[in-house]
């Protein structure tokens, strides 16, 4: 299907350009209400991180909603699988999610779950796209929808995040460091793990709307790594900003990455008789992973990079655990979508239940030196099926002679090209990888 708006995650970009802006977003908020609602009426629950614009564009999706007949929930800022979650139990015809998810405070977009809290059917995108370039109309004054907010949100989600463990579950005596990212996880996700026990600290706790993301989260771990030794904490947990993605540390500050913890997801099930199937990654996924599963004897196939292309890969299957190294894992046995917090909380599960520390428990898996480096390309051609990049990849995969591989994608959320190569030793992957990058960057000059 050709999009138009809609990329492998919703539709993003930077606040104030085309299309996030409140015009478009009222407009988006008007066509899905309309695609939903031919069905006859239709309750549509509405979500957010903490990114300053959030404001704006949920005025903007409340307005357009209304417009075309469909009562609003808001919801306020709440991790994206809270969204899903709550679509699903408050029986809403969708749920809407504010969140550029990684990406810095001056970035925004729209993402949509079904009423299963699963992510949108391809042609009900289509739909609404099509939906976007019509002329908008309102209903008759008597059919405009109406809004509401939702004030137990946060401890629906928090009870349902702990009954994804065993009740009676303590984590008494486990000392954590919670990195929120300034993000969507800020409030609910201490509340979590304290009140199953642990000891918890928090960092990028105290969002002020510009600081999402900004030096702390997944996608900057190193203020946790020095916070989990400065504590000398069993563990540290780090979210991105909107609560989806989930990376750790351990208590030697190392960073164990979403390969690492699905392992010990997967081995733990596994070895409880609870595993159905297999696990799938992605293309990005370390071969180390598989060959791990591998060995325990545990299928593994890849998908494309994404967790629309995960999750699509394990219903298809049946299986249940999957996800991405950058710590996108989802757990379809407890929840429909990546989830941070129920993740983080499978991981200790299998600590708990091996008696084993993060740092123990990771030994398990080899990973291979894998270097990933970002090219910034400025749209128009893409430079990946470039025949110059084309045949620097093949000579390059020739010489590693079978003992690695190389990944160029171009990726479904920013304007990068992500240069990935894997082997068994780490400077020569560097060099091949800066080498392959080098020659991108001269295609797209």
């Amino acid at each position: 299907m050709s999009r138009k708006y809609f990329g492998t995650d919703g539709i993003r970009g930077r606040v104030g350009e085309y299309p996030i802006t409140p015009d478009f977003v009222l407009k988006l908020g008007w066509a899905a209400g309309t695609a939903f609602r031919k069905q006859g009426k239709c309750r549509i629950l509405i979500g957010k991180d903490t990114r300053i614009s959030g404001y704006m564009f949920e005025s903007a999706l409340e307005a357009g909603l209304a417009a075309a007949g469909a009562d609003v929930q808001l919801l306020g800022p709440m991790p994206t699988p809270a969204i899903a979650y709550l679509t699903r139990t408050f029986q809403a015809d969708a749920g809407i999610v504010i969140s550029a998810s990684h990406n810095p405070h001056h970035d925004n977009g729209i993402k949509f779950f079904s009423g299963q809290g699963t992510k949108l059917p391809d042609e009900v995108e289509q739909m609404i796209e099509e939906l976007i370039d019509q002329p908008m109309t309102v209903v008759e004054s008597a059919a405009i929808g109406k809004a509401s907010r939702i004030n137990d949100a946060s401890g629906r989600y928090i009870e349902f995040c702990k009954s994804s463990v065993p009740s009676g579950t303590s984590f008494t005596g486990l000392k954590i460091v919670l990195d929120c990212a300034h993000g969507a996880a800020y409030k609910v996700a201490p509340s979590v793990f304290r009140e199953l026990g642990a000891t918890v600290s928090t960092i990028g706790a105290q969002p002020d709307g510009l600081n999402i993301n900004a030096g702390y989260g997944s996608t900057h771990i190193k203020a946790l790594q020095a916070e989990v030794l400065a504590q000398r904490a069993d563990l540290g947990i780090a979210f991105d900003g909107d609560a989806d993605r989930v990376l750790m540390v351990d208590h030697t500050g190392a960073l164990v990455d979403g390969d690492e913890l699905m392992f010990i997801i997967a081995r733990d099930l596994h070895e409880r008789g609870r595993l159905s199937g297999g696990v799938v990654g992605t293309l990005m996924s370390n071969l180390g992973l598989e060959l791990a599963l591998g060995e325990l004897g545990i299928p593994f196939v890849r998908a494309k990079v994404g967790d629309r292309y995960v999750l699509s890969e394990l219903l298809e299957r049946g299986w249940q655990v999957g996800g991405e190294n950058s710590g996108h894992i989802v757990c379809l046995h407890h929840t429909t979508t990546g989830d941070a917090i129920i993740s983080a909380l499978q991981v200790l599960m299998a600590l708990k239940g091996r008696g084993q520390t993060l740092a123990e428990a990771r030994q398990g898996m080899r990973k291979f030196p894998q270097v990933l480096v970002n090219v910034r390309f400025s749209g128009g051609a893409d430079p990946v099926s470039h025949p110059t990049v084309k045949d620097a990849c093949a000579r390059v995969t020739e010489r590693m002679q079978g003992r690695g591989r190389v990944l160029l994608r171009k990726s479904g959320t920013e304007p990068l090209v992500r240069v990935m190569v894997e082997g068994d030793d780490e400077t020569q992957v560097r060099g091949y990888a800066d080498e392959l990058a080098k020659v991108v960057a001269e295609v797209c000059a």
